[in-house]
């Protein structure tokens, strides 16, 4: 049984548009400002060094939803800035994200990224990582260009905590004693603080007051939490051609996942061996992967942390609820709530 199945009782309260509808609306809210990220990404990865631009078009143009640019554009726009230092500033968020997605594909020896093979396969590990930084390198420019002291600082400090974030999860790795408040610091960093610093960057460069920016970056925050989780649970509970990346890759790499996490600590006694040894022990055989999300199921491991998305997801909502109502508003209200019901 797919996710989407899964959460029909959690979504049936409330009548919302399905998630793609969201993301249709708000990218057309935001379409001028993406068709100028577009152009700025474009500019950014010209290079002499022809494997450059090859690497760094192939990540670019694998496709991607463009949620993190729209969150900045949305979130700029929703204090009504009439300016275009926020494409910039959208512009150097996706890149970040780009350049972390090159990086993590060479950490955890990812195959395929949106159904296609990932850049380390094609051209190599080594190429990966240094295009990677060409790329970081790149986004900052943008930032500095975009000339605010305080926006800089916000997405500067966001590509550091994402560094940590790397790290942290290095140390929860097939660490069967990893507890909830461990997984989340990995999810906070590596996910929660592009997004946060997405909004709240947004909000800044639109001259929004200290309590509306407190209000977008806790959005922004809030909403890359329940957006990971939906992640973690679709590992274990999605459809690989929805996703256009292997179902399992989480439990195969031993990550310390939510579903994981929950699954680990409900487990009975005759049971931990099995986690022990296809997890700490990396040791898996055919049919393992059928098991855990079988024992997930029968302890409720997604659907827990289905349960735990969607608190994030009110949050998120009542965050935004501290921002003034428009079109802009709707729209990312929208998003955070089917975020939490989507199948990919």
């Amino acid at each position: 049984m797919g996710l989407a199945a899964t959460t029909s009782e959690i979504t049936a309260s409330k009548k919302a548009p399905d998630f793609l509808g969201a993301v249709a609306t708000l990218r057309a809210l935001t379409a001028t400002g993406l068709d100028g990220v577009n152009q700025e990404i474009l500019a950014c990865m010209q290079s002499p060094v022809a494997m450059i631009p090859d690497l760094a078009g192939h990540l670019i143009n694998a496709g991607g939803k463009r949620i993190r640019p729209m969150l900045t554009i949305a979130a700029a726009r929703l204090f009504d800035y009439d300016g275009d230092h926020h494409v910039k500033l959208a512009a150097a968020v996706e890149l970040i994200h780009g350049a972390t997605l090159l990086h993590d594909d060479v950490v955890d020896a990812s195959a395929l990224r949106r159904g296609a093979q990932t850049a380390n396969i094609i051209w190599g590990n080594k190429e990966s990582v240094l295009v990677g930084d060409f790329i970081f390198s790149r986004a900052f420019e943008l930032m500095v260009a975009a000339k605010d002291l305080r926006v800089l600082q916000v997405l500067s400090r966001a590509s550091g905590v994402i560094a940590e974030g790397e790290v942290l999860q290095l140390t929860t790795q097939k660490n069967i004693a990893a507890t909830i408040d461990m997984y989340l610091a990995v999810v906070e960093a590596k996910t929660a603080a592009l997004f946060a610093a997405a909004t709240q960057s947004g909000a800044l460069i639109a001259g929004c007051t200290p309590a509306e920016e407190d209000a977008l970056r806790g959005y922004g925050r809030n909403l890359g939490i329940a957006y990971q989780l939906i992640d973690d649970a679709l590992d274990y509970d999605g459809f690989e051609s929805d996703l256009g990346k292997s179902i399992g890759d989480d439990f195969r790499e031993g990550k310390m996942t939510l579903p994981l996490v929950y699954a680990v600590a409900r487990a009975k006694p005759s049971e931990k061996p099995f986690w022990r040894r296809v997890i700490s022990d990396s040791c898996q055989k055919d049919g393992d992967l059928e098991k855990a999300c079988v024992l997930m199921e029968r302890d409720d491991a997604i659907a827990d942390t289905i349960t735990c998305a969607r608190r994030y997801a009110a949050h998120a909502l009542n965050d935004l609820s501290k921002a003034p109502e428009n079109e802009f508003s709707a729209a990312l209200a929208d998003l955070v709530e089917t975020s939490v019901s989507r199948a990919f």
